[in-house]
C-alpha cells in the first residue's frame, strides 16, 4: 500500500497546503484549515474502474473550431415541467447536478419523485442518510411506488457503488447525499472537503465517459452556501438551490449554475401531504383574493429569474407609540424601504418618520426585483390615507431618488402576465413606451413620469 500523508484543507475553499496556517492564503478566511490524512496521488486509481480492465490511453488532438462537428444534445424530459424548465428543458446526459437546500426542506422528495415518475429508464437511487424501509415509506406516501425500474441502494462506500452500478446499468443515478460518501483511496472521515471533492471527482469521471446523468444532493452551512470546498460548485454541470419558509407551503427550484441553459430559471412547487405539486401559474396563488378591496394593497408585475408573476404587497403604516418608529419588512430590502419612505417625506411631503412602516411581500417569496418599488410606495401612501386602490390594476416601476419612475427591463412580459390574470390596467414608466406597440394589448396601458402623476391619477 503507498505510503500516507496528511495536509491541511481548508473548510471553506478547500485550498490544500502542507502546514497549518491561522488564515487561508487563497480565501483568506480564518481558522479554516483542518488537518486530514490523504495518500499520495500517484497511487490512486479511479474506484469505478478498479471492477474494470483500464483502458489504453489516448491523446487528444487540438481541432479548428469551424472543422468540429455539432450536433444537437438530445435531452431527457422528465414528467415535472417546473423540473425541465429549471434545467434548461430536460435533463442532459452525462450532467452532473448538484441540489442544495435547508434540512427538511423537500431535497429527498424531490429527487425520489424524479426517479420514481419515469417509468421507461432505469434509475438507481443511492441513500447514505435513510434505510430501504424509510426510503420504501416516503415512495407509499407519494403514491409511485410501483415502479420496476427504479432501484433502491442504501450504501456509502463509493467502491461498492460502483460494483452494483455494473450490475444494475442505470440510466440515471442520483446521490443522496455527497457529503455521507467516502471512498477507500481517502483515508479522512466522510464529509470532509478531501473526501467530498474525491468522490464528486469520481461521479464526474463516471459520469461523463458513460453518458450517465447523475444528481447529486448536498447539504448546505448555516450562511446557505453548499457545504464542502467551493470547488465542488465549479466541478459539477449545473447547481440547483432548492429554496422555502418551512412555515410556508411553497418552495423554489432556483438554478444558481446552468451550463446548458439560463441560470436565471426558476420553479416553483407547494408541498402536500403526498409530495411537491408543480405550480404551473404561481400568480393565482400568490394574490389574495377579496370580497371587497381594502387600503394599503398594491399588485406588482415581476420577474423572478425569466418568469413572470404578478404578486401582491401588503403595507401597513400606523401611529408610533413609542418615541423611534419602526421599520419592519418581510420579503423586501429593509434598507431599500427605508430609500423609499425618505424620497415620499423629502420629495412629496408625506409625514412618515413619526409612523411605524410594515411591508409584506404575500406568498413569502423573498423579492429583489426593482420593479417591485412602485408598488410598494402605492401600497404605503393607500395605507396611510386609508384609500384603497383598485385590485384590477397592475405597477411596474422603479423608483429614482427625485421620485421619477425609471423604466424596467422585459416589460412586453409584465404586461402580457397582467393582461394574462385579467387586469384592466397597469402603470408603467414612460420611458418604457419606446418602441412598445400598445394596440397589440388588451389592457390599459398607462405610463407615469413622476410619483406625482401616479398620485394625482389614484388618489385625486
Amino acid at each position: 500500500m503507498a505510503k500516507s500523508k496528511s495536509a491541511y484543507f481548508c473548510q471553506s475553499c478547500g485550498h490544500e497546503t502542507s502546514k497549518w496556517m491561522g488564515q487561508c492564503p487563497s480565501c483568506k478566511q480564518w481558522n479554516t484549515l483542518v488537518e486530514e490524512v490523504v495518500e499520495k496521488a500517484s497511487s490512486r486509481v479511479p474506484e469505478w474502474r478498479s471492477t474494470a480492465a483500464t483502458p489504453s490511453k489516448r491523446t487528444n488532438k487540438a481541432a479548428v473550431i469551424h472543422e468540429i462537428v455539432y450536433t444537437e444534445e438530445h435531452r431527457l424530459e422528465t414528467p415535472d415541467a417546473e423540473f425541465n424548465r429549471v434545467l434548461g428543458g430536460g435533463i442532459v446526459p452525462g450532467s452532473l447536478v448538484l441540489i442544495g437546500g435547508e434540512p427538511g426542506i423537500g431535497k429527498s422528495t424531490l429527487m425520489l419523485q424524479l426517479a420514481l415518475s419515469i417509468p421507461k429508464i432505469r434509475t438507481l437511487y443511492i441513500s447514505g442518510e435513510e434505510s430501504e424501509q424509510q426510503i420504501k415509506m416516503r415512495a407509499e406516501r407519494l403514491q409511485q411506488s410501483s415502479n420496476a425500474n427504479c432501484f433502491i441502494l442504501t450504501e456509502t462506500s463509493t467502491q461498492n457503488i460502483f460494483k452494483q452500478i455494473e450490475v444494475v446499468a442505470p440510466n440515471l443515478i442520483v446521490i443522496d447525499s455527497i457529503q455521507t460518501l467516502h471512498s477507500s483511496q481517502i483515508e479522512s472521515a466522510p464529509g470532509s472537503v478531501s473526501q467530498v471533492r474525491e468522490c464528486t471527482a469520481e461521479l464526474l469521471r463516471f459520469a461523463k465517459e458513460t453518458n450517465t446523468p447523475v444528481f447529486i444532493v448536498g447539504h448546505i452551512t448555516k450562511d446557505g452556501s453548499i457545504a464542502g470546498p467551493k470547488v465542488l460548485e465549479h466541478m459539477v454541470d449545473t447547481v440547483l438551490q432548492f429554496e422555502g419558509d418551512r412555515n410556508h407551503v411553497y418552495r423554489i427550484l432556483r438554478a444558481v449554475k446552468n451550463r446548458f441553459g439560463s441560470a436565471s430559471e426558476l420553479g416553483i412547487y407547494e408541498m402536500q401531504g403526498a409530495g411537491l405539486r408543480e405550480v404551473s401559474n404561481p400568480s393565482e396563488i400568490m394574490i389574495s383574493q377579496r370580497d371587497a378591496p381594502v387600503s394599503g394593497v398594491a399588485i406588482s408585475a415581476m420577474l423572478e429569474g425569466m418568469r413572470p408573476m404578478m404578486i401582491e404587497v401588503q403595507a401597513l403604516v400606523s401611529n408610533s407609540a413609542f418615541g423611534t418608529p419602526q421599520r419592519s419588512s418581510t420579503g423586501y430590502d429593509t434598507k431599500r424601504l427605508n430609500m423609499l419612505l425618505a424620497v415620499l417625506e423629502k420629495r412629496f411631503g408625506f409625514r412618515l418618520s413619526a409612523q411605524d412602516v410594515f411591508l409584506n411581500i404575500a406568498g413569502g417569496l423573498r423579492v429583489e426585483d426593482p420593479a417591485i418599488d412602485l408598488a410598494v410606495v402605492i401600497a404605503i401612501i393607500s395605507s396611510q390615507q386609508d384609500m384603497p386602490v383598485k385590485t384590477s390594476i397592475a405597477f411596474a416601476g422603479e423608483i429614482g431618488l427625485s421620485g421619477e419612475i425609471r423604466a424596467v427591463n422585459r416589460i412586453e412580459q409584465r404586461i402580457a402576465e397582467a393582461e394574462k390574470l385579467g387586469f384592466d390596467g397597469i402603470f408603467i414608466s414612460k420611458f418604457n413606451t419606446k418602441g412598445l406597440d400598445a394596440k397589440k394589448y388588451g389592457i390599459a396601458i398607462r405610463p407615469v413620469a413622476t410619483l406625482e402623476d401616479i398620485f394625482r391619477s389614484l388618489f385625486g
